[in-house]
């Protein structure tokens, strides 16, 4: 809620008797102070120093985020060979499909280096140090600055450090705020450009289950890809180029193949993307009712309308397989998270927590002065939600909706060029050529009487549940002179519109007219979708001082309130370590999950033809032949997956699962249904992190896919 702000805060004990030692997303850099003495107890073999150092090579070196944060990855050779999830990788596999090439049906492969395919865009990022920088930042701030004169001074004292950091360098860094603007640490990476891919299984391995399985345990996927970073010559970051060589790291994964058993440590480095556990009664009441509710809303007839046009043909397939997973995914999170935040009456218990800390505050003045308002500021700005609703809605329905709003958005510099700087021939010339050249790609993968529906649906959608004071204009030209006919309204901008159509669309660029643009009706209702997200970022900002200081002021404290304690940072896309054990849980009355699957698992869910459970045929001839080779548990089945009680969220995709000893023993990809409401409230006698049994990934890409090249360059331990 207001400006997306991310929020950080410690689970304290209030929130489940006392800190786990299973629970918490820890900062690697305080690994030694804070947790490695209770790492060992678990079983534990490495030093803090192997975990994590800027002195030498440790665990950390061979982690990455993939493309600053989306997911996680880990470097598995000494040929910057990666691996990382299937659906980590679905972008770019989606990207190098064809109906003659359909990687996403048959899987990729390449058999020697020069097979490798190029995708422009995409990050590999090393993390290079983090460290401590609070105190230079406090020292600039005055008790009494207002919020916005407080968030100018930190922005302006980070901004130096940033610099200072990374002046001289390839470095890129960044000064990160934690416990809600408490705490600061500067984030320090190396970033490289040339990530290419190597390899994945076919959709029916790698998202086996599809939809219905997604965030469910038991589970049977394959859900892996690979990749491998290139550098220049000289080993520092570059764009692409048939000269650059693969990427050394610093350290990389040995794998092991004896496997995991009931109780066995298991450690998770990675880049987590949020969590917000610090979040208050009124917090979780507005994601219920408001995040969760709209995204549900909007995503259920945007997939439906996606759904029918794929279901048309291959081509329709591979033009939407990607948007469609990425809107699904978090759609079927949302009504997860509603059901465990419901089942686990986590209101009750941050309500619970909130009078406690009220009480805290009302032993001692000085705590009234410094604190006590703090809640009411945070429950004030929960008060009056049309704006928030409204802004849920516009980034549901449209900013993440029509892609004839987004490419039309593009045009927004070029229209502002034209109108105020017309004699500027070479900046007209420039944008258009950069929207121009981004065309390409656009309509490979775009089908105009799709969008066209998704317009008029989520339009009404916007207009059906959203104060009419926050209209686009045309939304109001709907109801007067199409009668309320979305699907008219729609009709006929796309007949009308240069941005639905390529040729068109290049055709304006290469002869960008003003006249012509002012009456597009796609570009008129785009810059009206930006008139009136004007309106509601202007409503939206009226309360967030206030909030900010609210929020910023309840997490101190609770630091103050229970300091002494090992407090851990809500996740905000920096890495990571959670440290846990094997084991599996009982999700209901008179059921237990055990801690694996195995590859029966996956010869009794087939269902031939089906989009979601039709296995491979060679799958099920390795499976009749027990052709498991190397990769065989002592029980003579190979293990597909396992769970672990680990604490990862949205980001962590693709994270390593690594032993006691540091060696990779899976690749963590999900989380359970019983514990969507995780990312707010951990519940360690249910939350489990679904990882895919690293032996399972190595048989796919050995027994099926032949592809023994890469077995060759791995580390292997048997």
């Amino acid at each position: 809620m207001k400006k997306g702000i991310i929020v950080l805060i410690a689970l304290i004990a209030a929130f489940s008797g006392s800190v786990k030692a299973d629970e918490g997303m820890w900062l690697p850099a305080l690994v030694q102070k804070l947790n490695i003495d209770k790492m060992h107890a678990m079983g534990c073999e490495l030093t803090a120093d192997q975990i994590y150092s800027i002195n030498h090579s440790s665990l950390k070196d061979a982690v990455v985020a993939l493309d600053h944060g989306s997911c996680t990855g880990e470097l598995i050779s000494p040929d910057g060979l990666l691996l990382t999830n299937h659906h980590c990788g679905f972008g770019e596999i989606q990207a190098h499909s064809t109906v003659e090439h359909d990687y996403l049906k048959d899987g990729f492969w390449a058999k020697s280096r020069d097979q490798e395919l190029p995708n422009p865009g995409k990050t590999v990022s090393f993390l290079i140090s983090i460290k401590d920088v609070t105190a230079k930042i406090d020292s600039a701030l005055t008790p009494d600055m207002d919020e916005n004169a407080r968030e100018a001074k930190v922005e302006e004292v980070a901004s130096k450090i940033e610099r200072a950091a990374s002046e001289g360098t390839d470095y890129q860094a960044r000064v990160r705020s934690f416990f809600e603007s408490n705490k600061y640490y500067l984030f320090v990476y190396e970033t490289f450009r040339d990530v290419r891919l190597v390899g994945a299984p076919p959709q029916s391995i790698g998202k086996f289950g599809g939809d219905t399985d997604n965030w469910e345990w038991p589970r049977h996927t394959g859900d892996f890809s690979m990749f491998r970073v290139y550098c220049s010559p000289d080993g520092k970051p570059a764009d692409y180029s048939p000269d650059n060589v693969p990427y050394h790291p610093k350290h990389f994964l040995p794998i092991s193949l004896k496997g995991v058993h009931k109780g066995d440590f298991t450690m998770v480095m990675g880049y987590p993307g949020r969590t917000e556990r610090y979040k208050t009664s009124y917090g979780v009441q507005y994601t219920m009712n408001v995040t969760n509710e709209v995204r549900t809303k909007v995503r259920a007839k945007k997939l439906a309308i996606i759904k029918k046009y794929m279901d048309t043909g291959t081509k329709a397939r591979i033009q939407y397989a990607s948007k469609y997973a990425r809107s699904a995914n978090y759609y079927k999170y949302s009504i997860g998270q509603n059901k465990g935040l419901k089942a686990l009456d986590v209101i009750a218990d941050k309500k619970a927590l909130e009078k406690r800390f009220t009480a805290w505050i009302d032993e001692d003045s000085s705590r009234e002065a410094k604190y006590g308002k703090a809640l009411s500021m945070i429950k004030d700005a929960y008060t009056n939600t049309d704006d928030e609703v409204a802004g849920a809605y516009m980034r549901e329905a449209f900013l993440r909706g029509p892609e004839i709003f987004t490419l039309a958005m593009r045009a927004n510099g070029l229209y502002e060029v034209m109108k105020n700087q017309p004699e500027n021939k070479e900046a007209i010339k420039a944008m258009s050529a950069r929207i121009q050249g981004s065309l390409d790609d656009f309509f490979k993968d775009y089908n105009a009487p799709t969008d066209e529906k998704l317009v008029a649906a989520l339009s009404k959608i916007y207009a059906d549940n959203v104060d009419p004071k926050y209209y686009p204009a045309y939304l109001n030209t709907i109801k007067d002179k199409y009668k309320g006919d979305y699907s008219k309204f729609a009709e006929k901008m796309f007949k009308k519109t240069i941005f639905a159509n390529k040729a068109s669309l290049i055709a304006f660029l290469n002869a960008p007219s003003l006249k012509v643009l002012k009456k597009d009706p796609a570009f008129q209702a785009t810059e009206q979708i930006i008139d009136a997200m004007r309106v509601i970022n202007s409503d939206n900002m009226k309360t967030v001082p206030e909030l900010e200081k609210g929020r910023r002021l309840f997490v101190a404290g609770l630091m103050k309130m229970d300091k002494g304690q090992n407090l851990y940072p809500d996740a905000n896309s920096t890495m990571r370590l959670t440290y846990g054990t094997v084991g599996g849980y009982s999700p209901r009355d008179a059921v237990w999950y055990k801690y694996y699957t195995t590859l029966v698992g996956y010869i009794q869910k087939d269902i031939p033809g089906d989009d979601e459970f039709d296995t491979p045929q060679r799958l099920k001839d390795l499976y009749y032949a027990k052709d498991y080779g190397q990769y065989a548990d002592k029980d003579g089945t190979l293990h597909t997956c396992f769970i672990t009680n680990n604490d990862i969220t949205g980001g962590n995709s693709g994270s390593p699962v690594i032993n006691a000893k540091g060696e990779l023993v899976g690749a963590a990809f999900d989380g359970n249904w019983e514990a969507m409401s995780g990312d707010i409230a951990f519940e360690p006698n249910i939350q489990r992190c679904i990882c895919v049994d690293i032996r399972f990934v190595l048989w796919v890409i050995d027994k099926y896919a032949g592809a023994t090249n890469l077995i060759d360059e791995m580390t292997i331990v048997r």
